[in-house]
């Protein structure tokens, strides 16, 4: 055995400033959950429960098998933005009828669940999601269509919703629509493209043109239900498989459709779960108030990890990274882990050797960032930073088995790429409320902008003017600070969502589970390389 032993002090005064520091930001959060809990406002809801219908969170709850979990991902997108936080769609990983699957409801008390350029950005991940995992798609539909006032923004890059669609079932993936009211105009070819479509008696309308356009377009003079009812469609059109009497009868029947799709995990069966030897709510307390401290990622490790095991890999070389294995909820998995910050050659080369065995033993890989990226200087630029920060990148980029990236503490420049960020496209990506991501932090972007202007003015024969300068320093450093904070970050989609640093163990395990619906394959055909 090779348990962590620990070395956090709970009854620590730093101790307990990381946790204030913590809670904190987990109070903000608290916030947010609270607006996309309010969906589209009590007036709205009201309205729509006084039709008879359920709300988005709730066809979710009633799809899913009792007593599971709800994976809900990207729930803070569009934060900071004019839309609503949420993007006016509840997306994410539960279990129908024993079944691991995506499912994306539109949220129609939000704007009439219209899709913004939050919720395409959103819907397109989720999409992506399913795929590279192999999950069914189950979508809970009822939209307005596109925002038209932003149309601009989503009418040419949401055409990929329909091909992936496409792609999704090509690759075997089934593609489940329940229509719960509109889906109309481009929405229509939600259900069209779908392989299983379910319709609801006198609540679902599928119509490329509502009774107003067909009459300008054709002076023909039709209903909604003659023209796109559940009725037409499932005696006429056929484009309905199956007829629901209401709401509770659509998701029973999907629940039975999910049943017969004979999807099966293809990936290894996890081996027996054991519980970390140490509390997960002492991960409250693990990194500092200030990113500025260190802190050892192996405190975050002892507790995630079955029983506290971890084979560390080169643990006397490269030492500003821990690289080693160990399970999660019985899934096998390679921990690449910054410890202070920095990544020098010796990180770079031990990281590219462990990365090509990972791939040789078809083993997921989770990065827990903290770095600031790679050393610059004069004697690691003579030692090879470059190349050995490229070896690093390439090996991230060529990799073939699954990738997860949590960020828990800081993530800048380059060190963001090599540690496996959103652009290299990890099966996901969370972040804890104490992370940052950055091209470098506030202090030192605003050192670089000071060089250059001062170094601007020389050249001009200018004098610098330094009260000048003080002001666009802290103007920078603010922007910075706030374009840096996972919120920004969560609302642009550029991670799959802000987590409670102690779920951090149940959200892996759950990512694990639905990476092993796939097979990890690796197309190493070479020997190992000793960097």
């Amino acid at each position: 055995m090779t348990v962590l032993t620990t070395s956090l002090d709970p009854a620590s005064t730093d101790f307990a400033l990381a946790v204030n520091a913590m809670n904190e930001r987990l109070s903000e959060l608290d916030e947010v959950f609270a607006e996309l809990a309010a969906a589209g406002g009590e007036s709205a809801v009201a309205r729509h429960k006084k039709r008879g219908k359920l709300t988005a969170r709730e066809r979710i709850e009633l799809l899913l098998d009792r007593d599971t979990a709800f994976l809900e991902l990207c729930p803070f997108a569009g934060w900071g933005g004019k839309f609503n936080v949420g993007g006016s769609i509840v997306g994410g990983i539960g279990v129908i009828s024993g079944v691991e699957c995506m499912i994306v409801a539109n949220d129609p008390t939000i704007q009439g669940g219209t899709i913004n350029p939050a919720s395409l950005k959103k819907q397109l991940r989720l999409m992506d999601i399913a795929e590279k995992n192999r999950l069914p798609l189950v979508t809970l539909a009822e939209s307005g269509g596109a925002n038209l006032p932003t149309q601009s923004q989503i009418f040419i890059p949401g055409g990929e919703t329909f091909r992936r669609l496409a792609e999704l079932s090509k690759a075997g993936i089934p593609t489940v629509t329940v229509v719960f009211g509109n889906s109309t105009a481009g929405g229509a070819y939600l259900p069209g493209m779908s392989d299983h479509v379910i319709m609801i008696e006198r609540q679902s309308q599928v119509f490329l043109g509502g009774p107003p356009l067909v009459k300008a377009a054709t002076g023909e003079i039709s209903d909604e239900e003659s023209l796109g009812g559940a009725d037409m469609h499932a005696r006429v059109s056929g484009l309905a498989d199956h007829f629901a009497r209401d709401e509770q009868d659509a998701l029973r029947i999907c629940r039975r459709v999910v049943a017969r799709l004979n999807h099966e995990k293809l990936g290894a069966a996890p081996c027996e779960s054991i519980e970390p030897r140490y509390p997960n709510n002492e991960l409250l307390g693990v990194v500092p108030h200030d990113l500025k401290y260190a802190f050892d990622p192996r405190e975050v490790i002892a507790r995630v990890v079955d029983d506290s095991d971890f084979d560390e890999f080169k643990p006397l070389y490269g030492r500003s990274i821990a690289t080693g294995w160990a399970r999660i909820h019985g899934y096998p998995v390679g921990i690449i882990a910054n410890s202070n910050g920095i990544i020098f050659s010796e990180e770079a080369q031990k990281v590219t050797q462990f990365i090509q065995i990972a791939n040789r033993q078809q083993t997921p890989l989770i990065f827990l960032h903290n770095t600031t990226g790679y050393m610059v200087g004069r004697r690691y630029e003579e030692g090879g930073i470059i190349k050995h920060g490229s070896m690093m990148v390439n090996a991230v980029s060529t990799s073939t088995v699954p990738h997860i990236s949590l960020l828990i503490g800081a993530s800048y420049g380059a060190g963001h790429y090599g540690m496996c960020g959103r652009a290299f496209n990890p099966r996901f990506l969370f972040a804890w409320p104490s992370a940052k991501s950055a091209v470098m932090g506030g202090a030192q972007l605003a050192d670089v902008v000071t060089s250059v202007a001062q170094a601007s003015a020389e050249a001009r024969g200018l004098p610098f003017d330094e009260d000048a300068n003080q002001l666009r320093r802290a103007a920078i450093e603010q922007q910075i600070e706030a374009e840096s904070l996972p919120l920004f970050l969560s609302g642009m989609v550029y991670d799959d969502g802000i987590i409670d640093p102690r779920d951090s163990r149940t959200v892996l395990g759950l990512a694990l589970s639905a990476i092993a619906s796939q097979t990890i394959d690796s197309d190493r055909a070479y020997g190992i390389f000793r960097m």
